[in-house]
């Protein structure tokens, strides 16, 4: 009989754990259940708590067995060992759990907004900083685990005293060790709460046209035109020059610039302009301009001024108008296609006189007529309009700035 005792003794843990494990299982079901209903209607919701399902069924598992254990098998002698690794699986899960919410709290937000328009500023500000804010969790959320982990070692909470007592020492050698790292990741927040980038922004950087696919806390990934990615330092954002072509809107004007001979019709190539916008979607209304904007060197410089709704519109719109302009000039005007010119000029030597006086148009070594701003009165006078204030002007600054820093010492 107390065989039998014993015996139901011992195994009273196990059926306390089966019967634990298999509510957590039950109750993290319901949970799902309930949560897959309630956003029924939101696809991209309903993916991301589908990645919840093993990390709720594996926290409530092992809160269920550690209550359980904790109520059948305090006197084992493996309870002890038992434990522990529990609490250190119930600390990893909870931290995939926590990433897996965060993840659900980022898809919440997003799907607030439409990216139906073109225009969507807001809606790419928010993803860019949601999507920021949601890596600096994870990281935090990873640093408390390995720390919450590091507690239950027993060396490791005697050490904490002098852990804690050379903080600043470790402090500087820590900044000093990742000081590049950290810089980055300082730019990448900056990057994400000042709008000077957002995801999908259109960028042109390193003489490469793109847009921004990914922020992250130390670099960012720009999506070529060309489908390759150009991977650039955090930092890089904050200290280079860069175009951003969408940081107000989409909306863009763009040139096209052809070379023509003198004898090109402006007049005509203006309305065959004004023809083919008018035949196209590309263009949408605002700026069709035809100048010219150099005559020198034989040729004749005419820029066409487009625009369209955005940069991959524009770059059509202006292959577009380039082919079509150019197929006009070599169908009905050739002869305003770009040429050069050569004149032949036979001349025979002048006779050298030297005792003959000057012809009328004057003197050769004379250079009074040479000098822009010296040799004439007309000359100089032009040079005093370009010497500056005077000396009496520069007199008062200075007289000025010496009052204005004595009064500031004062």
């Amino acid at each position: 009989m107390q065989d039998v005792l014993s015996v139901a003794s011992g195994l009273k843990p196990v059926f306390a754990l089966l019967i634990a494990v298999a509510a957590a299982l039950v109750l993290a079901r319901i949970v799902r259940e309930s949560m897959a209903k309630i956003f029924r209607r939101v696809p991209r919701i309903r993916e991301v708590i589908a990645l919840g399902r093993n990390p709720l069924r594996l926290v409530l598992s092992l809160i269920g067995a550690r209550i359980a254990l904790g109520a059948t098998a305090v006197g084992f002698d493996w309870f002890g060992p038992v434990s522990y690794i529990l609490t250190l699986a119930l600390i990893a899960s909870l931290a995939w759990l926590a990433v897996v919410v965060l993840l659900i709290i980022e898809a919440m937000l997003l799907t607030k907004y439409t990216t139906d328009t073109k225009d969507n500023r807001r809606m790419r500000r928010l993803k860019t900083q949601v999507m920021l804010g949601r890596r600096v969790g994870v990281a935090i959320i990873i640093t408390i685990a390995v720390a919450c982990v590091l507690l239950t070692i027993p060396e490791v909470q005697a050490l904490g005293a002098g852990i804690l007592a050379s903080a600043g020492l470790i402090s500087i050698v820590a900044g000093l060790a990742v000081q590049s790292t950290l810089t980055n990741v300082f730019a990448g927040m900056q990057l994400a709460f000042t709008d000077a980038i957002r995801v999908d922004d259109v960028v042109v950087v390193e003489a490469q046209w793109g847009t921004i696919e990914e922020i992250t806390m130390t670099y960012v990934v720009v999506h070529l035109w060309d489908d390759r990615r150009l991977i650039l330092p955090s930092t890089y954002f904050t200290t280079t020059p860069f175009e951003n072509w969408t940081r107000k809107q989409s909306a863009i004007l763009g040139t096209v610039e052809l070379d023509l001979d003198w004898r090109a019709p402006v007049g005509d190539l203006r309305t065959h302009l004004k023809k083919t916008l008018a035949e196209t979607d590309l263009w949408d209304g605002r700026t069709g301009v035809l100048q010219i904007t150099d005559a020198i060197k034989g040729l004749v410089r005419v820029r066409i001024l487009v625009s369209a709704a955005d940069s991959g519109a524009l770059f059509d719109l202006r292959c577009l108008v380039r082919e079509a302009m150019v197929t006009y000039m070599q169908e009905w005007h050739p002869g305003g296609l770009p040429r050069q010119r050569w004149e032949e000029v036979k001349s025979k030597a002048p006779e050298v006189h030297r005792n003959t006086r000057p012809q009328a148009g004057g003197d050769p070594a004379d250079t009074s007529t040479s000098q822009f701003f010296t040799g004439s009165l007309e000359a100089v006078d032009r040079r005093h309009s370009f010497a500056g204030p005077g000396k009496e002007v520069y007199a008062e600054r200075e007289e000025n700035s010496a009052e204005d820093e004595g009064l500031r010492r004062r």
